[in-house]
């Protein structure tokens, strides 16, 4: 996406747009590295955090054979451009030792951008909206706890795809709980 159109989407002079992101981890001290990336993000030039759901855990999805995920989603005010966000992302999760070697596999911290905005964007790189995001309930479930009314791509809300008992997702609290008991 270009600049020209990233103005022409939400005008010179309009409000910063949310980037929504989904952040899970299922290596190590899985809420230390959430805690973790959630600070490096807001150390960001560009991004504010805004809100930040509890932390579930889930089952791994796609590559099944591998420890549970925590999951959570996070609101940032953001000024950075689409490739900046994913340039940010990236280097959060390199910072916190994410090696890219198995689709779907174990990793120390992934986030991912589930939207900017009302905005579309469809690089090699990047595709916002999320392409899984409606499909996904470690997603809806968290998303629906911060932003229940929030319009996602197909017109329905969060809370009208969020489905907490469906499918194994389970909340263990807020992440500062977490970090608590992890100290014990």
């Amino acid at each position: 996406m270009t600049e020209r159109n990233h103005e022409a989407e939400h005008g010179s002079g309009s409000r910063t747009p949310d980037a929504w992101l989904g952040l899970g981890s299922n290596m190590g001290r899985r809420a230390r590295m959430l805690a973790e990336a959630l600070s490096a993000l807001e150390a960001h030039e560009g991004l504010e955090l805004g809100a930040a759901s509890s932390v579930y855990e889930t089952d791994p999805v796609g590559v099944t054979d591998q420890p549970a995920f925590l999951n959570m989603v996070a609101r940032f005010r953001c000024t950075l451009t689409p490739p900046g966000l994913l340039e940010a992302v990236r280097a959060v999760e390199a910072k916190l030792g994410r090696v890219r070697t198995m689709r779907w596999g174990p990793r120390t911290i992934d986030v991912d951008v589930l939207l900017i905005g009302g905005l579309r964007v469809q690089t090699d790189e990047l595709t916002v909206p999320h392409p899984e995001l409606t499909r996904r309930q470690f997603v809806l479930v968290p998303l629906a706890e911060i932003a229940p009314e929030l319009s996602l791509p197909d017109g329905r809300t969060a809370a009208e795809l969020a489905d907490p008992g469906g499918e194994a997702v389970r909340r263990l609290g807020t992440l500062d709980e977490l970090l608590r008991r992890e100290r014990r």
